[in-house]
């Protein structure tokens, strides 16, 4: 099983030549509706595809191939099975695809994607090897197994209070902001020497001397960002030396630190920087807050509905399964099928 996957991949993914005998080799039948070599294979590819920071399966060695196939294929198959038993289910509740359905999504592929003309559109398919025929194949089955899923399972789930309030106790940090500050700053850079490109001992000291008479003015009553404005050397002089609404957790450790024993309004003392001084003033410090139910709750519905119809499609999947007559002719993807569906149970209980 496993080098007839790899020197088929191989051959599609490289375009090399191979029989129709083994490209079109009957995998398994379901409900009477055979799964190819073919249809399976591309089922892999774009299994393969969509895996995190891979190369590209034609630069592959066959062991490296051979290592992702053994993690992709479990899914893959149970993909093809289920797929095709939607399909089935769909025709049964006499489903279709619209050409307005079919053009509104092409229309929100083209948006989404910036193509504003047909020509850059052909460009696009022929780029991903793809033809216009194809694409609106794989488009009808994704609306058609989403019809499906919202006839059979969508119109059946409901959430109660009681679910969304448990859901809320369960996952409180979900819905605490992390501790904010905001402040203002004024810089003072010591200049660099023209030669050695960097800023004197001496340079240093009077950049220090000169914060600590910034400091000083405004002690004595003048506003800091007016004084920022007229002698920081930091960008954000323009704005008076504002700077955040930023995260505490992007601040690092000795500066938050600092920060958190500062009171709002008060000066901070000159701090060292690799090229002079900076004054901080701490305008804001927002703690920790949490959302109340209520007002998390619209999301807490969303979330909680699609958990729960999720659990009811993989639950009306494993019925569509065991109603469905499934004739396996390898043996090996048969193995490959079972594993994926214990894969997939794991996960599930993972999840919980």
């Amino acid at each position: 099983m496993k080098k007839v996957l790899i020197a088929a991949l191989a051959v599609a993914v490289l375009g090399s030549a191979v029989s129709a005998e083994i490209l079109e080799q009957v995998l398994v039948k379901v409900n009477g509706e055979i799964v190819t070599q073919t249809e399976f294979h591309r089922i892999q590819i774009n299994a393969l595809r969509e895996l995190p920071n891979q190369p590209d399966p034609g630069r592959l060695s066959d062991a490296e191939l051979s290592k992702l196939l053994a993690q992709v294929t479990p899914q893959a198959i149970v993909t093809v099975i289920d797929e095709l038993l939607l399909m089935q289910r769909a025709k049964e509740l006499s489903l279709a695809v619209s050409d307005a359905q079919f053009g509104q999504v092409l229309d929100s592929i083209k948006k989404d994607n910036k193509i504003e003309s047909e020509a850059a559109f052909e460009a696009a398919l022929k780029s991903e090897g793809m033809t216009l025929a194809q694409l609106k194949q794989m488009l009808s089955k994704r609306i058609l197994i989403g019809q499906v899923q919202q006839r059979e399972i969508g119109s059946r789930v409901d959430v109660t209070e009681a679910e969304e309030r448990a859901y809320y106790d369960a996952h409180l940090s979900e819905f605490a902001t992390t501790p904010s500050v905001t402040l203002r700053e004024i810089q003072v850079n010591a200049p660099l020497d023209p030669v050695k490109k960097v800023a004197s001992v001496g340079a240093i000291e009077e950049a220090r001397e000169k914060a600590a008479g910034i400091r000083e003015r405004i002690l004595k009553g003048e506003a800091f960002e007016k004084v920022a404005a007229e002698v920081s050397d930091a960008p954000s002089k323009a704005n008076g030396g504002l700077i955040g609404p930023i995260s505490l957790d992007d601040v690092n450790p000795e500066l938050r630190k600092l920060i958190e024993a500062m009171k709002a309004g008060e000066i901070s003392q000159a701090i060292r920087l690799p090229r002079g001084y900076q004054l901080l003033k701490l305008e804001t410090l927002a703690p920790t807050q949490t959302m109340s139910f209520e007002q998390a709750r619209e999301h807490i519905g969303d979330r909680v509905f699609t958990d729960k119809r999720k659990a009811e499609f993989q639950k009306y999947l494993e019925k569509l399964r065991s109603q469905a007559i499934i004739e396996w002719k390898n043996q090996d993807v048969k193995k490959a099928f079972e594993q994926g569906l214990k894969q997939q149970q794991a996960a599930a209980g993972a999840s919980q």
